[in-house]
């Protein structure tokens, strides 16, 4: 009768090992129906789960792989393995898999425990942690060093109840929990469409206009009424540009040229490139400003608004259709449309309650260091690191990357 055993080996990593155990098993005809591997600070942990056959006696099998492993220096325990355990282990197969994405600058127990509470309460098996961001030195953690851990856990999710549980967390501790299906469209995403204001930049470019025209204050406050959803955009939008009238056109290129990257955007947009990545600016804001930044990142496409000027003075109006939330959501679709693939494949990020479409239809919609309303609606949110840190949400490790 075949017998059935888990090979436990701890200890130091040494080269070789896995090919000396998989060389005395292969002498006795074992099947290796499970084996995973993991290195945490140069200490492996191997375990093959091994289906010895009846013409072939356990003993011998086991001492050969004790003797060897002992001469490695290395620990390996033996644990039987009943048919009708490897049974369940078969039966669980094909079950829905999801992927929980911790960010932060620094991974501390607390959000590690929470998590995996939340994980227990649902009846979710973890079958994978792995860290994602790469090592950092004890003396070099900044307010730019980033953290990533990704969980891979099993079973039927109650996926709105434990996004409402990761928000809280995330809300209590300063960190980010993302909570993701993982199916083919994660590993086949395609298309990235980003906000401009506030997203790609870290300031609102009609804020930067009505300063130059005397009237910030009462155009930033109708901007974060708008920004928070308590204002109709694209009648407050008409309302901030018509105090813009009689703004000179010399100064628009002295804005652009202080536009503050947002962190982690251009390190974002050159990986996704060199990855095959179409990427899209869409934008409430000025198509000026959003050209620039086309030139300044290597963004394929812009669609935002086109600021009327007459003599080179603003008019206070805008030529065409005003890009507001619905617009986006449509210049998303004809995107996808256009670059032949599915909205599943596609990303949008955002910060806005203009935003909000397009988020919700995306196959994986980002609220970036966005308003609370904005971070509620989402299903996913990032505020702790920079826009770099979708990379870590597509599932890529720091050594990947550039």
């Amino acid at each position: 009768m075949t017998e059935l055993v888990l090979i436990r080996v701890t200890g130091a990593d040494k080269p070789g090992l896995t090919s000396s155990i998989s060389a005395i098993l292969a002498q006795y005809d074992v099947t290796i129906l499970d084996i995973g591997q993991a290195e945490i600070h140069d200490t492996l942990s191997l375990g093959i789960l091994a289906a010895i056959p009846s013409r072939a006696e356990s003993a011998p099998v086991l001492k050969d792989v004790l003797f060897k492993v002992h001469e490695l220096g290395l620990d390996v325990s033996f644990a039987p393995v009943t048919p009708e355990s490897y049974d369940q282990w078969v039966s669980g197969q094909g079950k829905a898999r999801h992927i929980i994405t911790l960010l932060a600058r620094a991974i501390e127990a607390e959000a590690i425990s929470r998590i995996t509470a939340i994980v227990a309460e649902h009846g979710l098996n973890i079958d994978q942690i792995n860290r994602l961001s790469g090592r950092v030195p004890l003396d070099k953690r900044s307010e730019t060093t980033r953290a990533c851990v990704e969980f891979s856990v099993r079973g039927v999710a109650d996926q709105k109840a434990m996004r409402a549980q990761f928000l809280e967390v995330a809300n209590d501790l300063g960190v980010d929990i993302a909570f993701q299906e993982d199916d083919v469209y994660r590993r086949t995403r395609r298309l990235v469409c980003f906000d401009m204001d506030s997203t790609l930049i870290e300031t609102e470019v009609i804020d930067e206009l009505a300063h130059a025209a005397g009237v910030g204050e009462q155009v930033a406050e109708i901007t974060e009424r708008a920004m928070q959803g308590e204002l109709d955009f694209t009648e407050s939008f008409q309302q901030r540009v018509a105090l813009l009238k009689g703004l000179s056109g010399d100064v628009l290129q002295g804005i652009a040229e202080r536009l503050p990257v947002t962190e982690g955007a251009e390190r974002l947009i050159s990986n996704l490139k060199a990855l095959g990545y179409k990427t899209a600016i869409l934008s409430g804001g000025f198509n000026y400003f959003g050209h620039y930044l086309q030139q300044k990142l290597g963004i394929d496409y812009v669609f935002a608004n086109e600021l009327e000027m007459e003599g080179n003075v603003v008019t206070g109006r805008v030529t065409g259709r005003v890009v507001d939330g619905q617009r986006k959501a449509e210049l998303l679709r004809e995107l996808a449309e256009r670059e032949g693939i599915r909205l599943e494949q596609t990303i949008a990020v955002g910060d806005g309650a203009n935003d909000l479409p397009m988020l919700s239809i995306a196959g994986l919609g980002i609220a970036f260091r966005a308003k609370p309303l904005v971070r509620e609606n989402a299903k996913h949110a990032i505020s702790t690191l920079g826009l770099d840190g979708i990379l870590y949400l597509l599932g890529y490790h720091d050594r990947d990357i550039n």
